[in-house]
This record gives structure tokens, C-alpha cells and sequence, in this order.
């Protein structure tokens, strides 16, 4: 059973900073692709940020120079590094990856961009 747990979400300022974690676990996350998603309000859900196994990253064009993904094998996590933060970043981030031919998902993690 592969588990997703998100963290680090919050409110913060339009050009404000916020890190997110996802920690995996039932996974041979070395060999993982991850990924992270968001879902704002009333919107359908889009990729943000992808990150595979070689350590390649790929973004969404609305984040890109913003928005930065890592992963530490070691404690297998992934981490989304969310700097010049805008209102329209508003949405539920979410930690994936598919695995034993199916895609996994994280609870969610709520980041609001308000001033």
C-alpha cells in the first residue's frame, strides 16, 4: 500500500514563500517519478511539477521560474518550494505517483495566497 502525506501548507501574502513536503512510504521511491498537483476552486485539477527517479524536473508554464521540486531519497520525500506566491496560486496541493499500475494520492495540503 503506497501512502502520500502532505505538509507545509498555510496562508501566506501575494510574494510570499512556502515550502511543501510530501513523505511516501510503500514505495520504492528511488525509482519514483513524483509529481505535484493543485486544485483551486472551482477549477479542474493541473500538474504543477514533476520530478523523476534521475532527478528531471518539469513545470507548468503558470509556475515556472516560481516554483522549484526536489527529493531527498534518503527520507523519501518530495518537496514543492513555492516562492512569489499569487493569489491565483490558491488551490489544494497535492503529492502523486503511480505505482503498481495506478495512481497514488496525498490527502491535499491547502495553500491560500491572501492579503
Amino acid at each position: 500500500q503506497v501512502r502520500l502525506v502532505e505538509s507545509g501548507g498555510g496562508s501566506v501574502q501575494p510574494g510570499g514563500s512556502l515550502r511543501l513536503s510530501c513523505t511516501a512510504s510503500g514505495v520504492n521511491f528511488k525509482i519514483a517519478t513524483m509529481n505535484w498537483y493543485r486544485q483551486a476552486p472551482g477549477k479542474e485539477r493541473e500538474l504543477v511539477a514533476t520530478i523523476t527517479s534521475g532527478g528531471t524536473t518539469n513545470y507548468a508554464d503558470a509556475v515556472k521560474g516560481r516554483f522549484a521540486i526536489s527529493r531527498d531519497n534518503a527520507w523519501t520525500r518530495v518537496y514543492l518550494q513555492m516562492d512569489s506566491l499569487q493569489p491565483e496560486d490558491t488551490a489544494v496541493y497535492s503529492c502523486n505517483t503511480n505505482y503498481y499500475g495506478r495512481s497514488w494520492w496525498g490527502k491535499g495540503a491547502l495553500v491560500t495566497v491572501s492579503s
